[in-house]
């Protein structure tokens, strides 16, 4: 069962917290986006609060006294849960939900629910379902007298388990067997990346806030015939799709699933054999929702990600969306050297997105010299074949070539190597 009932549309009372250093206005901005996640997760806004605090409250978060303020407010507004901005410890949510009457959640568990509606596939359903087991593990402590088997009194004394026991170990068993079933396919995932990477291809991620509208430029670019909503997580599971650049080099080019603010560690553990995609890719292709209140706040909340998953060393390219209805892209652009406009829905500026994806890739690889006798036509047809030939020529015993390649390629090619290079002194 899902966190947040969908038998009828819930009230829901959302409550933010002001820290050091965040100030209001981030924290307001914070709320109107857990605004939407309550709306995709099937609940409606009755109430908001926001609460300035110089730390949280270790037993309610809040406060005692904010927390009957809630209570109160709750019940005039009929609300059904109370949605916290930050992640609740299981004492805090245990004490809230006494002093609310009514059930405690915070961002974290409306994250988990939205993920679990969303995902579709084998791999996406277990990794959701991981990440729930581990949110809720830590939160069966303490359930009361409702989870044990010793009810106390004559006959029920002595050796025996508790209910509590029972139910923790089956979560436990249970988070085994997926972590068992995610790391089998996680190696047939590789074992398809590896095939890819055989194949000489460039791979490039799209990543990027959610709604932010990978899925659309993906289907801009390749006619994949991804799922496009606009609504929060639309897209869990990654796609790959072939890509041909302005000057015919394939690539490959991957849609992964959106970040967001505050995301979950659950999700970004569960998600990571997944997330590989991105952290082995030779460029990021950085989709920023112009239309955004706060771009530049979600291209942190972007880039903190990416961190945790090994990528932020990965090269990175901003591409700034939605310019058919937000003027302010192209002002954004400017502020980001290297940067394109686009609108993925009407395709405007998408030839110079793959022109400038085409001309970072270029800047990755080397420009060498090689001269090759004739009598090793296999090596320049293989060049050919593996980068790009910037110059042919014939001499007397020999062809004389200037190509790109990978480092990664270049190597092969050493006993033929004559000089090596960055394009930046080649022409």
């Amino acid at each position: 069962m899902s966190l947040i009932e969908r038998s009828f549309r819930e009230r829901i009372v959302m409550v933010g917290v002001a820290l050091p250093p965040t100030g209001v206005a981030q924290a307001e901005a914070s709320l109107d986006e857990l605004a939407l996640l309550v709306d995709t997760a099937g609940a409606d806004e009755a109430a908001r609060v926001l609460q300035r605090r110089d730390a949280p409250d270790p037993a309610t978060y809040v406060g005692r006294g904010k927390a009957g303020e809630l209570h109160r407010l709750s019940e005039s507004v009929d609300a059904d849960t109370v949605v916290f901005d930050d992640e609740l410890t299981p004492a805090q949510q245990r004490n809230l939900e006494r002093i609310l009457g009514r059930t405690a959640i915070d961002r974290t568990a409306v994250i988990l629910d939205i993920f679990a509606q969303n995902a579709h596939t084998q791999e996406g359903k277990a990794q959701v379902e991981l990440a729930l087991l581990r949110y809720r593990l830590p939160r069966l402590r303490g359930k009361g007298g409702t989870l044990s088997q010793q009810a106390g009194g004559i006959g029920t004394r002595g050796p025996g388990e508790t209910q509590l026991e029972v139910d923790r170990r089956r979560l436990v068993r249970r988070m085994t067997r997926l972590e068992s079933d995610l790391r089998q396919l996680s190696r047939t995932r590789r074992t398809q990346r590896r095939s890819r990477q055989r194949s000489r291809r460039r791979s490039i991620s799209l990543v990027g806030y959610t709604n932010a509208g990978k899925s659309t430029l993906l289907n801009q670019l390749t006619d994949a015939g991804v799922l496009v909503e606009d609504r929060l997580f639309a897209t869990l599971d990654p796609r790959t799709r072939r890509l041909d650049l302005p000057g015919g080099e394939p690539v490959l080019c991957s849609d992964t699933v959106g970040f967001v603010r505050k995301l979950p560690h659950q999700l970004v553990e569960a998600f990571r054999s997944t997330l590989e995609v991105v952290s082995e890719s030779d460029l990021l292709v950085h989709l920023v929702d112009g239309d955004a209140p706060d771009p530049e706040a979600q291209i942190d909340a972007v880039r903190t990600v990416l961190a945790e998953i090994g990528a932020a060393e990965v090269p990175e390219l901003l591409a700034f969306n939605k310019a058919d209805v937000a003027p302010a892209a192209a002002k954004l652009a400017a502020s980001h050297p290297g940067s394109v406009t686009i609108s993925a829905l009407t395709g405007a500026g998408v030839d110079d997105l793959l022109t400038a994806v085409s001309d970072r890739l270029r800047s990755l690889s080397q420009a060498i010299e090689l001269v090759v006798p004739y009598s090793r036509g296999d090596v320049v047809a293989a060049l050919h074949r593996e980068g790009e030939v910037l110059v042919e020529a014939h001499e007397e015993s020999a062809t004389r070539l200037r190509a790109r390649l990978d480092p990664a390629e270049a190597a092969r090619f050493g006993e033929f190597l004559v000089d090596a290079d960055r394009e930046g002194d080649a022409s």
